[in-house]
């Protein structure tokens, strides 16, 4: 790892970067806990959103590991990353209030993720910030 990549890890997980990855990781525990109950004990009920919840909790663990893991490399793979979680979330959210009757049950990012205080629509905005600020200078990814 160069004094460059280590500069870059040591701010992805300080000062903001640490909150973001206590929050990513208290969102792991909670779609991933929620989503293994729910599959194994109801899944006939409601399928895709118990599978939602599930693919968000390990969006959610990827993400943790790349803001731990830091250097360059990572905060690229990261900040993709929470892209597509933003993009799931705005996509679920809308789907679940155009047509709720596809949602027998709430996912993790159901009505923008009302159900966890909107922290899954703040959490990737907040992290797409964060990472893009800790870029290297002259970098635009």
């Amino acid at each position: 790892m160069t004094s460059g990549e280590a500069d870059v890890s040591r701010r992805l997980i300080s000062g903001p970067g640490t909150l973001l990855v206590w929050l990513y990781g208290v969102m792991v525990v909670g779609a991933v806990s929620r989503s293994v109950y729910q599959i194994s004990t109801e899944f006939d009920r409601a399928p895709l959103a118990y599978a939602l919840s599930a693919v968000a909790g390990v969006v959610y663990g990827f993400i943790t590991y790349t803001l731990v893991r830091g250097g360059e490399t990572a905060r690229r793979v990261a900040l993709v990353c929470c892209v597509v979680e933003l993009l799931g979330v705005l996509t679920v959210g809308t789907w679940t209030l155009v047509e709720p009757s596809a949602f027998p049950d709430a996912t993790v990012w159901s009505d923008f993720g009302m159900g966890y205080l909107f922290i899954p629509v703040l959490l990737p905005l907040s992290a797409i910030y964060w990472l893009r600020k800790g870029a290297p200078k002259g970098d635009a990814a």
